[in-house]
């Protein structure tokens, strides 16, 4: 069985694999393209290599494809050692492309100039640019790598959330940036973060267009009825058992498109308005017919 669930995720990773290496470029290009046209001339500190390059720019006038180059080497370094070949070799094409990006298109700001002049546009535009590039690059099942390594290596080892230790580290990046380029761009900083996380999980998701709803209820025939009936739409039942009393019950499973969530919503409250119900996006729907 291990064997075959092995074999599945090879074809998972082999799987469409010019495609997803065009669409790692392209992110990539973007990326490079919004780093030097908006991050660095805003010197807007907002985590990773690309932060740490702002802030060494400033004071010692370091280039910052070089100062990624170094970052993102050494990272892949790293890597190697404490990760293996297996988790390295995605980083690497990342590794070599991002900072070669980062300095032909900085030749292109010599040329072309933009207003940065309003920070607050500026921002919300980056959080955009940057959520759609990432999102696009997590996507294709490849990692940009960087400073990501380390929250990797410490989950490995001490089992410490990647979440949090990218959050911890990327935060240090920020106010560090905070104590060289001011508090009002730690704040900025953080609203373009917010933004680009959810602009990330948009990309990677989707925009829900349906509706998964749990349903607990004690007219349990009558709510099917209303919707296979009068909603025309599929439901499923099974089994559980509450934590606390252990008596069994059984909850409805429906997928409802989100232009119908009012009626369903409604009619589940009219028919018995003690139900209980929970309500999550649902971001692909397959099979079941």
């Amino acid at each position: 069985m291990e064997k075959f669930l092995e074999e599945i995720f090879t074809t998972i990773k082999k799987k469409n694999i010019i495609q997803r290496t065009l669409m790692m470029v392209i992110s990539l290009l973007a990326s490079a393209l919004i780093y030097n046209f908006l991050i660095l001339p805003t010197n807007l500190v907002t985590g990773g290599a690309n932060g740490i390059a702002v802030i060494t720019k400033h004071l010692y006038g370091i280039e910052p494809s070089v100062m990624i180059s170094i970052i993102l080497i050494a990272c892949a370094i790293i890597s190697l050692i404490f990760l293996g070949v297996e988790r390295t070799i995605g980083t690497f094409i990342a590794c070599v492309l991002y900072p070669i990006f980062v300095q032909v298109t900085s030749l292109l700001t010599k040329t072309i100039s933009i207003d940065t002049s309003d920070m607050f546009l500026i921002t919300i535009f980056c959080g955009v640019l940057i959520g759609f590039s990432n999102g696009l690059m997590y996507k294709t099942g490849y990692s940009n790598g960087g400073l990501q390594v380390i929250s990797q290596i410490l989950y490995k080892y001490f089992k410490i959330p990647i979440s949090q230790s990218s959050f911890i580290i990327n935060s240090i990046i920020v106010l560090t940036g905070g104590f060289f380029f001011g508090w009002t761009m730690v704040m900025y900083a953080t609203i373009l973060l917010y933004i680009s996380s959810i602009v990330i999980d948009k990309v990677l998701l989707g925009i829900s267009n349906n509706k998964a709803f749990y349903i607990i209820t004690s007219e349990e025939k009558k709510v099917k009825d209303y919707i296979i009936n009068i909603m025309k739409h599929s439901v499923t039942t099974f089994d559980v058992k509450g934590a606390f009393l252990e008596k069994k019950r059984k909850v409805l499973l429906a997928v409802i498109p989100s232009r119908e969530y009012f009626k369903v919503t409604e009619g589940i409250k009219l028919i018995d308005n003690k139900a209980f119900f929970v309500v999550t996006d649902a971001y692909q729907v397959e099979g079941g017919k």
